[in-house]
């Protein structure tokens, strides 16, 4: 048995889904949950800031004696991959092994891969698809306003904000004919209902943080690496009561033991 508990961190809310979906797999883990507020979001940051932000959010939560680290952030996991996988402590990010289910899916329809900004950008997610499965064809799209609204409370199917928005990004998709649709960040799957409607039902949507969580609890599984008592504790680098209010509007449900840590500086790019 490994009491140690498992981490996990993202910019903001996001982050969430992924604990969510550990939780369900694996609901006597302790977990370690870090929001970095203060210095989200993460999307419209350059890459040497994400890759400098990767190692200090992995620094920070190791800190806790963790057995395994989940970087439940696309932006992160498409900018700093070689950062994750070559930490000290087993830490996966949510790129490869959501990417990987992405190319199990057989026919010849387009894939499609949504993400923020700085994860499109980078080119990762579509570049690690496209070695997997070579002549498929591959949609991209940025959705920058889709974090903006999901923290500020608009998450509802029936919101007409969010509906607008999904409508705005997911267009081109639509009329491709994709078929399998990759939430590449890990707030996207708070608004998954809003999406699956829009495209009729008919798309499979690949959440980040499902295919992530399901790696890690197989992984730990495997190793015989389980046990706790359930525990999750709360950090974050922002306000705390800010970070309270959100978590429990977008978890349906209060939380305890939120506690605000100080700010990470980013030091200097050279």
């Amino acid at each position: 048995m490994d009491n140690r508990p498992i981490g996990i961190f993202d910019s903001g809310f996001g982050g969430l889904t992924a604990l969510t979906a550990l939780r369900r797999l694996m609901p006597d883990e302790n977990i370690i949950f870090f929001a970095d507020r203060a210095r989200a979001p993460y999307g419209a940051r350059s890459a040497g800031e994400l890759r400098v932000i990767a190692r200090q959010d992995l620094e920070f939560v190791a800190s806790f004696g963790v057995k395994a680290i989940i970087a439940a952030c696309g932006t992160v996991s498409a900018n700093a991959p070689d950062v994750i996988a070559d930490f000290d402590i087993p830490s996966v990010g949510v790129l490869e092994e959501s990417v990987r289910t992405m190319s199990v899916f057989p026919g010849e329809a387009p894939l499609g891969i949504i993400a923020t900004a700085a994860s499109i950008r980078s080119g990762m997610f579509e570049r690690r698809l496209r070695a997997l499965c070579p002549g498929r064809e591959i949609i991209t799209a940025a959705c920058p306003d889709f974090v903006t609204l999901i923290e500020s409370g608009h998450f509802s199917p029936d919101d007409p904000v969010v509906r607008t928005a999904v409508e705005k990004y997911l267009r081109a998709m639509k009329e491709a004919g994709v078929r399998e649709l990759l939430l590449g960040c890990t707030h996207y799957g708070l608004i998954s209902e809003a999406i699956d409607r829009y495209l009729g039902g008919k798309t499979t949507l690949v959440s980040a943080s499902e295919c992530t969580a399901l790696a890690v609890s197989r992984m730990l599984t495997d190793s015989g690496m389980t046990g706790g008592e359930g525990k999750t504790d709360y950090y974050t680098s922002g306000s705390a009561r800010e970070f309270d209010e959100k978590a429990a509007m977008l978890l349906g449900h209060a939380i305890e033991g939120a506690v605000s840590v100080p700010v990470m500086e980013v030091p200097p790019l050279i």
